[in-house]
């Protein structure tokens, strides 16, 4: 299973949705929120990589996951993106109070996403998930800025590894697990002709 939206009541749902709702009509400066139609609780996002910061000029692209005790329980943040920053793990995780002791559930999501931007303004080397990120910005920030920078460019900036800020395939990121199957099925008609035509 997939979704929380069965296991949430039916008045957080229409909480979230409101919420989700003013924040894809009134975005925060510089985030994007592209609500999913079939699951309001798992919200794909972009961030813009704040000016002055190894992040500038990046667009990064996350998703937030209500699981089924939100909002008593804090949003899971990922950032989709590969990015070089001490609060965000190999797998896109993010480490910031706000989803962990300090979430309040009258703090909403759009709380969440500015705190998530300004993490990318003042990383937290005390609580870093990248050890080497959080130790090249206390020993050597010019080091640190310069590997963060360059995966910025690589991932960040719609170049042939990067995104341009919109979810362009919703296949893209972690996924639930799915049966095994046909994979030119799965791949589209281009895929799956040359699939069957002789090498």
């Amino acid at each position: 299973m997939n979704s929380n939206v069965e296991n949430l009541p039916p008045h957080v749902l229409r909480l979230v949705y409101k919420e989700v709702s003013a924040l894809a009509a009134d975005p925060p400066e510089g985030i994007k929120v592209y609500p999913s139609e079939e699951d309001i609780t798992e919200l794909h996002t972009s961030i813009e990589g704040p000016e002055g910061t190894p992040f500038a000029g990046g667009i990064f692209r996350m998703r937030l996951v209500l699981g089924k005790d939100f909002p008593a329980v804090p949003p899971k943040g990922y950032f989709l993106t590969k990015i070089f920053h001490p609060n965000v793990g190999h797998k896109g995780e993010i480490c910031v109070n706000v989803l962990k002791r300090d979430w309040k559930a009258e703090l909403g999501l759009r709380h969440v996403l500015l705190t998530i931007k300004c993490l990318l303004i003042h990383p937290n080397p005390e609580s870093a998930l990248n050890e080497e990120a959080g130790r090249l910005l206390l020993e050597d920030y010019a080091e640190y800025e310069s590997r963060a920078r360059l995966l910025t460019e690589i991932h960040a900036m719609g170049g042939p590894g990067g995104t341009s800020g919109a979810p362009q395939d919703p296949n893209d990121g972690p996924q639930p697990k799915k049966h095994a199957g046909d994979p030119t099925k799965r791949a589209g008609p281009s895929a799956a002709a040359s699939a069957r035509r002789p090498g």
